[in-house]
């Protein structure tokens, strides 16, 4: 069957070339934020994925019964209250004109 080595022999990967150098990340994270992204961008992507994350709380919600439904329902609202959040450092950030 397939197994999955935690470290990958990169030299036989048909993927990866045999002059490629591994890509610097000092930090070890394996995905990061562009520092260059100013920050009303990133809390318009904040708030968009907020909202997505809401939609698909409430879409579960009722395709579930209680008491799953009550916990779903209770993460949706910790996503809404994030939001909120989220929306008023936007006016302090970005305020309208």
């Amino acid at each position: 069957m397939f197994g999955a080595s935690p470290m990958p022999n990169k030299s036989r990967s048909p993927y990866v070339g045999q002059d490629s150098a591994p890509a610097e990340n000092p930090a070890g994270n394996l995905f990061l934020v562009s520092p260059n992204i100013d920050t009303e961008t990133l809390l318009a992507n904040a708030a968009e994925n907020l909202a997505s994350a809401n939609q698909m709380a409430a879409t579960l919600a009722f395709d579930l019964e209680d008491p799953h439904r009550a916990i779903v329902l209770g993460i949706q609202q910790l996503i809404d209250l994030s939001a909120l959040l989220v929306n008023r450092v936007q006016e302090q950030v970005v305020p309208a004109a």
